[in-house]
C-alpha cells in the first residue's frame, strides 16, 4: 500500500458552511483518518491549501486545524500544477468567474451551490467543464442525509405503491437582528447581493424531488419578503430585497404533486427545521435530516371527522420508526469522498454542473411563476 496526495484549493471557507461543513467535517476529517482506501489498496490523502482575501482569517483558520498552506493570492494557487481540485464556496455572484478561471488552469472543479445566478451562466459553465474535459460537480448534501437516504430506500423497495403527492416543510425563525441577533447573514435579505429564499432553496429542491421522488415537470411558485427591515451584523438597518419566503407546488412525473414551503419567517412545530412526507397508496412516510417514520396501508387508523368532540386520537403513535440499518457518515464528507474517488480512480459521478445548472433552472422559473403568477413547464436542458 502507498499514500497517494491529492491537492485541493479551498477558496470561500471561513464563512460558515464552507468552513464547518467542508473544510473541517469533510477534507481535514478525511485527512485525520489517513485519507480514503481506494480500489488498488493505496490511500488518498488531501492535501488543501486555503484562498481567501482576509489574511488575518484564514492565517488563523489555518493554524487552528493544522493545515500548513494558505494565501491570498488565488492565481498563484491556480498555477500549482501539483494541486488538482479547486473548490469554492465563496459568493454565488464570484463563482461562474472563478469556476471558469480554475477551469482554465486544468483543474477539476466542485462547487457549492447555487452555481450562479442566472440560468444563461450555469448552462455556459458546465458547457465550458464538458469542452475542457476537467471533472467536475456540484454540492448535493442532502442526498446523503440519513432520512432522506431512508425515504429512498422506502421508494426503491416500493413500500409506497404508487406515489400520490409530496409535502415538505423548511425553514424557522431568523430573528431580524435589532433586539436579537440573527443567524443568518445579512446578505441572504438583499436581492442585490444574491439573496432570496428562492434562490437559495429551489436549488436543492430539484436535486432532492428529482432523486429522491421523481423529475419535476412544472412549477407554479409564489416568493413572498414578509419582513421588510432588518439589522445587519453591526447593528445597522437595511432593507430587505430579497423574499425570505417561497410557497412552491410542482408536478412531477408520473402525476405527483409536491408541495414545498420554505420560510425563514415561521416557527417551528414539527419533527425536524425540514421534513418531507410522501403518500402513496401503500403506504406514507415522513423524513427529517436523519430519523424517518412509515405508516403502511395493513396499518393506517381509520379517524372519523366529528367536530363537535376533541380528537382523541393520538396520530403520532400510529407510525412506526425506519431503522438506520447503517452507520451514516457527514452527507458532506461522504459526497466529498465521491468527488475525490472520481478525480483519483474516475469512480461513477452523476452530479456535474450541469446537475447544478438544472438547480439554477428551478429557481430562475420559480421568481418567473411568481412575477407572472403562474404554472410554469420546466424543459430539458441542452447542454
Amino acid at each position: 500500500m502507498t499514500t497517494q496526495r491529492i491537492g485541493i484549493i479551498m477558496h470561500g471557507v471561513t464563512g460558515r458552511m464552507g468552513m464547518n461543513q467542508h473544510l473541517i467535517r469533510s477534507v481535514l476529517a478525511i485527512r485525520d483518518e489517513g485519507g480514503m482506501l481506494l480500489k488498488n489498496g493505496d490511500r488518498l490523502v488531501p492535501d488543501v491549501i486555503i484562498v481567501g482575501r482576509n489574511e488575518k482569517k484564514i492565517a488563523e483558520l489555518a493554524a487552528k486545524h493544522g493545515v500548513e498552506r494558505y494565501t491570498t493570492d488565488l492565481d498563484a494557487a491556480l498555477a500549482n500544477p501539483d494541486d488538482t481540485i479547486f473548490f469554492d464556496a465563496a459568493s454565488t455572484q464570484m463563482r461562474p468567474g472563478l469556476l471558469r478561471k480554475a477551469i482554465d488552469a486544468g483543474k477539476h472543479v466542485y462547487s457549492e451551490k447555487p452555481v450562479s445566478e442566472g440560468l444563461d451562466q450555469a448552462i455556459a459553465i458546465a458547457k465550458h467543464a464538458k469542452a475542457k474535459g476537467v471533472k467536475n460537480g456540484i454540492v448535493h448534501d442532502k442526498l446523503d442525509l440519513p432520512g432522506l437516504l431512508k425515504l429512498k430506500r422506502l421508494r426503491d423497495s416500493g413500500f409506497f405503491g404508487k406515489i400520490l403527492s409530496v409535502r415538505g416543510e423548511f425553514g424557522y425563525w431568523v430573528f431580524e437582528g435589532d433586539w436579537m441577533e440573527a443567524q443568518r447573514p445579512s446578505w441572504n435579505y438583499r436581492k442585490q447581493d444574491g439573496g432570496g429564499m428562492v434562490s437559495d432553496m429551489l436549488c436543492h429542491w430539484r436535486y432532492v424531488l428529482d432523486n429522491v421522488v421523481a423529475p419535476v415537470k412544472a412549477v407554479n411558485c409564489t416568493a413572498v419578503t414578509h419582513i421588510p427591515e432588518r439589522w445587519d451584523e453591526n447593528g445597522e438597518r437595511y432593507d430587505a430585497t430579497a423574499d425570505d419566503a417561497a410557497y412552491a407546488t410542482f408536478e412531477l412525473e408520473g402525476d405527483i404533486i409536491a408541495q414545498l414551503n420554505s420560510s425563514w419567517c415561521t416557527r417551528v412545530r414539527r419533527d425536524d427545521l425540514v421534513t418531507f412526507h410522501i403518500d402513496g397508496t401503500h403506504g406514507s412516510a415522513v423524513a427529517g435530516l436523519h430519523t424517518c417514520y412509515s405508516q403502511a396501508r395493513v396499518n393506517t387508523p381509520k379517524p372519523v371527522w366529528n367536530p363537535d368532540q376533541k380528537q382523541t386520537m393520538n396520530f403520532f403513535e400510529d407510525w412506526v420508526e425506519v431503522p438506520d440499518n447503517k452507520d451514516f457518515d457527514n452527507g458532506f464528507k461522504v459526497q466529498w469522498e465521491q468527488f475525490l474517488r472520481h478525480v483519483a480512480e474516475d469512480a461513477p459521478w452523476s452530479y456535474t454542473l450541469e446537475e447544478g445548472a438544472k438547480g439554477v433552472q428551478l429557481a430562475e422559473l420559480g421568481y418567473e411563476s411568481s412575477e407572472k403568477r403562474c404554472w410554469l413547464d420546466v424543459p430539458a436542458l441542452d447542454i
